[in-house]
């Protein structure tokens, strides 16, 4: 039955979402989080093709991550008076160009330069995306329209990746990589229909960066997302070869169960973020900890490999999360937008140089000696968040209104999140 409102209320519904034109903004997320990631378990099967180790094909994800950090900033600047869908558009053209070389290329250099390039777009896009969906719908809709876009984040990382993985043992590499480029070509025309055109920003509205860094807590919330991202990076990028390493070949199970968790773990970290922000950050980063302590010690068994990887992935889903709320604590609501851009690059920075530094050591000392590079790095985060009770990350956090209809943080809100 439908009650009619009291004569002479001014109460109106509220609209309805632009649920096409988000859930194409949340595909686009999820072919970035695909193009960058896929290469960390295809490491094998592309260095056969290729003609070269495994860590020259984990530098692919490094390339990718160094591109975006590079462009990021100064391509969203230069292009920041332009139209918003025109610009989106092309960074989905630039996606399909890239990974249809990746798929046909048989040469690494090549393939790099392609990847380069993949990187590139996918810092231009990142700048958008969360922005984006919050143009698309009223103030009080913002968070569930960004909740919707980000949940491709999680998809990729828990469903994208670990069924790449396994299309790939059917199909072959290149067929994943011909897939994302068809993805993409269908979403410049899922764009181009249902996703609304916004003019572009002026320069000077640009809030200065530095003054924002300068803030007290900051650059103490980047240092734990620079130190998080580099463990994870290290140990996350070589996966297929540590698990042959220890006698386990099947690395889309290893790949499926660390998204599962994620999933598990961001479920957790929205229920209780709010009120728990500081011991959730300490908990993930020491359960981080423990299971590289235990991958270093005892991976052989395939029941210690799963369930390390299992309690990895639950922390790591929660982690960026619980980072990203604590550095809009810092920052304030006005400075929120600029903080997180600075987080955006730290993010890469983590992640083109855990990537690095996992393929040297990888090349160097072998598989083996991944989780023992991780593990100081994750040691040395939760050591700066145990110190930074004050302006980082206080026992008591600062109120913080919310809007009745936003969604709780979803999909590493993240983690990757950080790219808006």
């Amino acid at each position: 039955m439908t009650v009619a409102p009291p004569v002479g209320s001014t109460t109106t519904p509220a609209p309805a979402l632009p649920l096409s034109g988000l859930l194409a903004l949340c595909t686009a997320a999820f072919t970035a989080v695909m193009t960058e990631l896929l290469p960390a378990g295809l490491l094998p099967r592309m260095a056969a093709d290729l003609s070269v180790p495994d860590g020259r094909v984990g530098f692919l994800v490094t390339g990718y991550a160094l591109a975006s950090f590079l462009a990021a900033i100064p391509l969203t600047a230069a292009l920041r008076g332009l139209p918003r869908r025109p610009v989106l558009i092309g960074a989905l053209v630039g996606f399909a160009c890239c990974n249809a070389v990746t798929a046909l290329s048989s040469a690494y250099a090549l393939t790099f330069v392609a990847r380069l390039a993949a990187g590139v777009m996918g810092g231009l896009m990142w700048a958008m995306l969360v922005g984006y969906a919050a143009r698309m719908v009223p103030a009080e809709r913002r968070g569930r329209a960004i909740a919707i876009v980000l949940a491709g984040i999680t998809l990729a990382l828990s469903l994208g990746v670990p069924a790449g993985t396994a299309l790939a043992d059917a199909l072959g590499w290149r067929t994943v990589f011909a897939l994302l480029t068809v993805i993409a070509l269908l979403l410049v025309v899922w764009v181009r229909w249902r996703v609304p055109g916004f003019p572009g920003e002026a320069a000077g509205a640009r809030v200065p960066l530095h003054r924002v860094a300068a803030l007290p807590g900051i650059a103490t919330v980047l240092s734990v997302t620079l130190l998080l991202l580099l463990g994870h990076q290290v140990m996350y990028t070589y996966i297929a070869p540590f698990a042959e390493h220890v006698g386990f070949g099947h690395t889309g199970l290893v790949l499926l169960v660390f998204g599962a968790a994620t999933v598990v773990g961001i479920w957790i970290t929205g229920v209780l973020v709010d009120t728990h922000l500081r011991r959730m950050l300490l908990t993930a980063l020491a359960t981080i900890a423990c299971a590289l302590l235990a991958l270093g010690l005892y991976a052989s068994s395939p029941a210690v490999l799963l369930l390390s990887v299992a309690l990895w992935g639950a922390a790591f889903g929660g982690a960026p999360t619980l980072i990203q709320t604590a550095l809009v604590d810092a920052s304030g609501p006005v400075n929120a937008d600029v903080a997180t851009s600075l987080q955006t690059t730290v993010y890469n920075a983590g992640i083109a140089a855990g990537s690095l530094t996992g393929g040297i050591v990888l090349e160097g000392a072998g598989a083996g000696a991944l989780p023992w590079t991780a593990l100081p790095l994750i040691a040395a985060a939760l050591a700066v968040v145990a110190a930074g009770h004050r302006r980082a990350f206080p026992v008591r956090r600062p109120a913080v209104s919310r809007p009745k209809t936003a969604s709780p943080p979803t999909a590493h809100a993240l983690s990757r999140v950080p790219r808006s």
